[in-house]
């Protein structure tokens, strides 16, 4: 007897199959733009974030084409057969887990932080600096950046989390295929946010640099939303 292995599809993968038999059963047909992430997230039942991650999933397919500033269009029409592969953690998933972590992280590193830590951590926002003028998009030092604010939580529990999640998005090829895209259209790692969460570690202000990371990561998710146009609002 031949047994298959089971494998429970990320829920962005499930909307993307409904999604693309919209277009191969005929209901949307090339040329056509499709209805509003508002829509179809209350259709669905599901958050517009997993709505966006979904048709970032159809455009690697080449089903549809995202023109940012005036909405999504549909591409081709291939058959209802079309398998929809899992492709890693979406980026907003990733965004949103951030969210929910590095800022208390950042609060824990304001009281905890070590001469040490906060020197490297300079460098690597000089390092920043450098890649933003080379128009780098590799982002090994934004990596560090958060890393060393992790690491000086000194916590190791939060320290692996962050070091995970920044893991997931470089190993997820939804994530990194988005990531390379929206850098083209000029979304990158914004450096008065970045020297604004130094400047409350130095002053080791836990209030200040909570809210400083929040407010960082909350701009990333918007900048990372803007992909899609007004057509598709940054809020969830």
């Amino acid at each position: 007897m031949e047994l298959k292995a089971i494998k429970t599809d990320r829920l962005y993968v499930k909307v993307a199959g409904q999604l693309s038999r919209l277009i191969s059963d005929g209901h949307l047909k090339p040329g056509e733009r499709f209805p509003s992430e508002r829509e179809l997230a209350e259709r669905l039942g599901v958050s517009r974030p997993t709505i966006r991650e979904a048709m970032i999933a159809l455009e690697l397919s080449g089903l549809i084409e995202i023109r940012t500033g005036s909405g999504i269009y549909v591409l081709s029409a291939k058959p209802a057969r079309l398998q929809l592969r899992d492709r890693g953690v979406g980026p907003f998933q990733v965004l949103e887990a951030r969210l929910l972590v590095e800022p208390e992280a950042c609060a824990l590193a304001a009281v905890r932080i070590t001469e040490e830590q906060l020197l490297r951590l300079s460098a690597a926002y000089q390092a920043m600096e450098a890649e933003d003028k080379k128009g780098s998009v590799t982002e090994a030092a934004d990596w560090s950046f958060h890393g060393i604010i992790a690491e000086a939580s000194q916590n190791s529990a939060v320290h692996e989390m962050v070091d995970w999640l920044w893991e997931l998005r470089s190993r997820s090829e939804l994530s990194t295929a988005f990531m390379s895209r929206i850098r083209d259209e000029g979304v990158r790692p914004a450096l008065e946010e970045h020297k604004a969460i130094v400047q409350a570690l130095v002053q080791r202000d836990p209030e200040a640099a909570r809210a400083a990371m929040r407010e960082h990561l909350e701009n990333a998710i918007k900048a990372a939303a803007s992909h899609f146009g007004d057509v598709w609002p940054a809020s969830s």
